[in-house]
Parts: C-alpha cells; sequence; structure tokens
C-alpha cells in the first residue's frame, strides 16, 4: 500500500518536486491545493506577493560562490534552493547554488563543509547531506542523481541501529561515534529519504539500493511521544495536556519537565516536534487510523496557536511554522474544531499570519523574515526566510 492511499490527501511537498520530471515510476510524495483557498482570493493574492517579495529578497542575498548564509553549512543554501519556487524561480540564482552544493560532496557520499573549529556534530554531516540531497534532486538535473544515490546511501548508514533508546534515530554526525540520535534530525533525514526514492530506480544493474529500517524508524519516533502505551521509556505521561505530544529526544524534552502526584519527572511536549513526530509517523507508513497518529494530531489541534511555538514560546519559532504545514499538508485534514470550538483553516491562518510577519526593505521592496529569539539559528534571515517561503508555499498548495 502507497503512502498516499494509506493516508488521503497525503499532500506533502510537491512545491519541491512538481518541478522535476519523473524519470522513473517510483511514487513520490507530493502537495495538491485546497478547495477551500478560492473562498479567499485577496488573501491569496497578498500570500503569492508575499512568495515574490521573499524570492526576490533571497536571491538579492546569494554569496558569490553560490552559497546563501553561512557556507561552512550546506544545508543553509539547499533550504535556499528549496524556497526559491521548485528551482523554477530565478533560475540562474538556484544554478549557482547547486554548483556550491556540488562543491561540498565526499567520496563517501556525504555533503557537507569541514568545520573550520571544534564543535559538538562536527561538520553535521547527516543535517548537511539530508537537506543537500532533496536540493539536488529538486534542481539538480539528471547530472545530479548519481551524487543524490550515493548521498541516500551515506544517510542509510547513519541511521542509529544500536540496541538502546537511540535506536532507529539520526544524530547529527554518524562519524561522532557517540550513541545519539533526536526526532528534529530524524524527521529530516526521514523526508529526506521519502522525497528521492524515484533515484533508487535509476540505479545500475547490481547495484545495491539504499533504504532506512522503517520498523526501527516506526520504534525510534514511539519512544519520543508521550504516549504510555507505545513509548516504553518511564517519563511517558499520559497526563492530558501533554498526552499525544513529542518530546526532543529519549532522554530530553527542550520544553523542559514536571513532577507528576507520584514524584515522577515527566517530559512535556512542544509544538515543533510533534509536528515532527507526525510526519515521521507517516513517512514510516503508520497508518492514520493508528492511536499514535491520531493522539499526535488530537495534541496538535488541542494546543493549536500561531502566536508561539506551543511549549517554547518564540524559540524555533519559524522552524515550527514550517514542520507544522508540512505536517498538516501531510496528514490531510484543512479544516478542524480549534481549542475554543472554532473552525480552523490552517492553510489560511498559516498563509494570514506569515504574511503579516514579513518585514519589507523600504529601498527594495524585498521581502524576509525574522526572528528576534535566535536559539537554533533563527536570528539568520536567510533561513527563517526559507522555512517562511516553503510553509507558505505548502499552504498556497503548491
Amino acid at each position: 500500500m502507497t503512502l498516499s492511499s494509506r493516508f488521503p490527501g497525503f499532500t506533502l511537498l510537491s512545491l519541491f518536486l512538481a518541478a522535476v520530471p519523473l524519470t522513473a515510476p517510483t511514487e513520490e510524495i507530493s502537495v495538491t491545493g485546497t478547495a477551500d483557498w478560492p473562498a479567499d482570493e485577496s488573501l491569496r493574492r497578498e500570500a503569492q506577493a508575499a512568495v515574490d517579495r521573499g524570492t526576490a529578497w533571497l536571491v538579492s542575498k546569494q554569496n558569490e560562490d553560490g552559497s546563501w548564509s553561512n557556507p561552512e553549512f550546506p544545508a543553509l543554501t539547499a533550504l535556499a534552493i528549496w524556497a526559491l519556487d521548485r528551482g523554477k524561480s530565478h533560475p540562474d540564482a538556484v544554478k549557482k547554488g547547486v554548483d556550491y552544493i556540488l562543491s561540498c560532496v565526499h567520496e563517501n557520499g556525504a555533503i557537507y563543509r569541514e568545520p573550520s573549529e571544534d564543535r559538538k556534530g562536527g561538520g553535521l554531516s547527516n543535517y548537511n547531506t539530508a537537506l543537500c540531497m532533496v536540493a539536488l534532486h529538486i534542481a539538480g538535473g539528471p547530472e545530479a542523481t548519481p551524487v543524490v544515490q550515493k548521498a541516500r546511501t551515506f544517510v542509510a548508514a547513519s541511521q542509529h541501529l544500536g540496541g538502546d533508546m537511540y535506536e532507529g534515530g539520526m544524530g547529527y554526525d554518524p562519524g561522532s561515534g557517540r550513541a545519539y540520535a533526536d526526532l528534529s534530525n530524524s524527521y529530516i533525514a526521514y523526508e529526506a529519504m521519502r522525497m528521492t526514492e524515484s533515484v533508487e530506480d535509476l540505479r545500475k544493474d547490481g547495484d545495491r539500493k539504499a533504504d532506512l529500517d522503517w520498523k526501527r524508524t516506526e520504534k525510534f519516533v514511539s519512544r519520543v511521544q508521550n504516549l504510555p502505551e507505545s513509548n516504553d521509556q518511564p517519563w511517558a505521561t499520559d497526563d492530558p495536556n501533554e498526552k499525544g505530544g513529542f518530546a526532543y529526544h529519549p532522554g530530553e524534552s527542550k520544553a523542559g519537565t514536571f513532577e507528576d502526584e507520584e514524584g515522577v519527572i515527566r517530559f512535556r511536549s512542544y509544538g515543533s516536534m510533534t509536528y515532527a513526530g507526525l510526519l515521521s509517523f507517516i513517512y514510516a507508513d503508520v497508518d492514520r487510523d493508528d492511536v499514535r497518529v491520531r493522539s499526535a494530531f488530537d495534541w496538535a489541534t488541542k494546543h493549536w496557536t500561531l502566536d508561539e511555538n506551543p511549549g517554547m514560546g518564540d524559540e524555533g519559532l519559524y522552524y515550527f511554522y514550517n514542520v507544522l504545514a508540512k505536517g498538516l499538508a501531510a496528514y490531510g485534514h484543512d479544516r478542524f474544531p480549534g481549542p475554543d470550538g472554532s473552525n480552523i483553516n490552517w492553510r489560511q491562518e498559516l498563509a494570514r499570519k506569515l504574511v503579516n510577519l514579513q518585514k519589507v526593505d523600504p529601498e527594495t521592496g524585498n521581502g524576509y523574515w525574522l526572528n528576534e529569539t535566535g536559539r537554533w539559528w533563527e536570528m539568520d534571515p536567510v533561513l527563517v526566510t526559507a522555512y517562511s517561503l516553503i510553509a507558505l508555499q505548502v499552504a498556497l498548495g503548491f
């Protein structure tokens, strides 16, 4: 059974894939439009204008070498390419960006830059490779196919398969030698592997195909969810305010902890990781009627807000908007009851929010986004603008 048949309305990310001519029959994940949009044509036009301003701003910020933002992290260039309208907008800038990413390819298939100084996570090889291989798949053309295939082999080999609590997950850098995985790195890697599946059908006869162990993926994601019936970690709680949501990894929640009535320390759930968990279950082909998927969606709707990243305030806010858009598009519900009983149309609400948050340069008329709370690099306007453009395009349905 395919993802789209298992999840009616499974509509993730054709904004990246629609521009790519499929040269193999493998079905890939896509985003379609929504019937709700024609009812608010004015908002759609405003959102499209915000996309146009944002893409123009991004192009104006490209470095001479083709990269965006910090050249040490080619993932930032990959996100900018994704945001430039599926590779069809500003093709010269996209090509320069693709060439830069190709200059970061290593013999083992990884795509990253060696760090200029020692840091935890090293060159973030898994994170950079996952994002870059999708950018190449979208915009690199047929000549990038062998690079994407080798990148898939590298990412597949990076899945942590040790018999510990991180089993099935992904970390920043598999070369670090430590047992570690978190849901953010994991969902990005899972997404990259699903979005680039068709290149496996283009391998030469006899070449070994690369894929993840999706059953172990499912096991890891379950260990990050606040759902005691499916999570074997002692912190999982069925507290109504936390149940169904997600932490950061099986040993930590960025949203902190609380002590229950029995004195047990429990992890709090928060917004961005809950949508990442929802997406990860979908990528692992877990049925939408599964209690884990339903519970994740229930937590998300009960804590619906666009004024903050629930549980984290302004920290990671634009990452939250990005993964929220992809998660809800994948789940397939454009409308749902809000916590106050209102009828939420998430596509329109998210589009309106991002339009209102866009900053406009008075000299050029170009637009960008910025989070004044800088955790997780969100004071970088290139990163935040790429997140926002991707989210806005998903909300618009293209």
